[in-house]
């Protein structure tokens, strides 16, 4: 007694890739032109037309735009702090500053270049102290330039009536 198994055999990725962008330009189309509804059957293509909503955005909360700034300005300084540290930490690993020291002791020579050492001027705890004092200024420009904008965002909305979406539904 041996069953046969039939396996579903796929269509080949370049058709199925050619399918999919068709159906994305044609949903495009249908959500360009919401009143159509040619265009929204041509995107259904045997199913359901996707819902659309048509919604104006009038108004940004300043809170909220300030609360989300303000992470996401905290999260930028820490990735900064980090990654100066890193950069720093792989130059003094290759050598770099022995390198610029003994160019600046052969450029300049004398008993002053003997002495004279790059890290003094560009060490670790200095540059870190300034990319942290620069990330500091960071976040509150970043909230402070996001929260002014939302505020002129609804000023302008409640004059000119804000910005006009069209949202579709996901056909998954």
């Amino acid at each position: 007694m041996t069953e046969r198994q039939e396996t579903a055999v796929r269509a080949p990725l370049g058709e199925r890739i050619s399918a999919k962008l068709s159906n994305a330009a044609d949903e495009h189309r249908a959500n360009a032109q919401p009143e159509s509804t040619k265009a929204a059957k041509k995107a259904a293509a045997g199913k359901r037309p996707p819902r659309r909503a048509r919604l104006r955005l009038t108004r940004i909360d300043p809170w909220s735009v300030m609360k989300t700034s303000f992470l996401l300005a905290i999260a930028f300084g820490v990735v900064t702090v980090v990654s100066v540290f890193i950069i720093w930490s792989v130059l003094a690993a290759a050598g770099v500053w022995d390198s610029i020291n003994q160019t600046v002791q052969d450029v300049v020579g004398g008993q002053d270049a003997a002495n004279w050492d790059v890290e003094k001027y560009v060490g670790m705890s200095r540059v870190m102290g300034f990319t942290i004092l620069v990330s500091v200024v960071d976040v509150i420009l970043i909230t402070a330039i996001a929260t002014l904008g939302a505020f002129l965002y609804n000023m302008s909305a409640a004059l000119l009536g804000g910005v006009e979406l069209t949202l579709a539904e996901d056909e998954r």
